[in-house]
């Protein structure tokens, strides 16, 4: 098993974070073209604690070598499952995504959580920290060295594709906020 972790702070408030979390695949993320569908398969608040649950089906277009594909089987389509809670009375956000695809393959096992940061906050000035952790494991059987090889290229992949994850993140809480700001001075001006 091999893990990638990191960590940043957004220069945004957890309430941006955590709303705008469900646009992270938005046509103003020109940097998940790969997402092809978001479905939400369930979703409901817990009475007691506030809590929101979701779950949802991710499908992505994957670039696997042909060759791999025919030799696995498969398609360049592949589907990842997703749990995430919303805890607003701690302000945490919570997501585990697991792969379905390749599964019998690799365990790509993801967690994200999305906390006020602050530390690094000041006056008018919330930031959220974003912690990631994927846990890959190859499960191929056969000689460890082919083993770490995958895990060790899924890893650097991984990492590859969360930086790409993060920017564009970023990219739809600016386009956010500047809409959000938009219409404050469309109101302003009618009123």
């Amino acid at each position: 098993m091999r893990v990638f972790s990191s960590t940043c702070t957004f220069d945004y408030s957890w309430e941006e974070v955590s709303t705008n979390n469900w646009r992270k695949y938005c046509p103003w993320n020109d940097k998940a073209t790969h997402v092809i569908a978001v479905d939400t398969l369930s979703r409901h608040v817990d009475p007691s604690t506030g809590i929101l649950r979701t779950e949802r089906l991710i499908t992505c277009s994957q670039t696997a070598p042909a060759w791999v594909l025919a030799l696995l089987g498969g398609t360049n389509t592949s589907h990842v499952y997703e749990t995430s809670t919303v805890d607003p009375a701690s302000k945490r956000v919570t997501m585990t995504s697991a792969n379905l695809s390749w599964s019998n393959i690799i365990s790509c096992r993801e967690t994200v959580v999305y906390e006020p940061d602050v530390k690094a906050s000041e006056p008018g000035q919330e930031r959220t920290q974003f912690k990631q952790e994927a846990k890959i494991t190859a499960l191929c059987g056969g000689w460890q060295k082919i083993r770490t090889k995958i895990e060790e290229a899924s890893v650097e992949r991984f990492g590859q594709n969360a930086q790409r994850g993060r920017e564009g993140f970023e990219d739809v809480l600016e386009m956010s906020r500047r809409a959000f700001r938009e219409e404050v001075n469309r109101r302003e001006q009618m009123a």
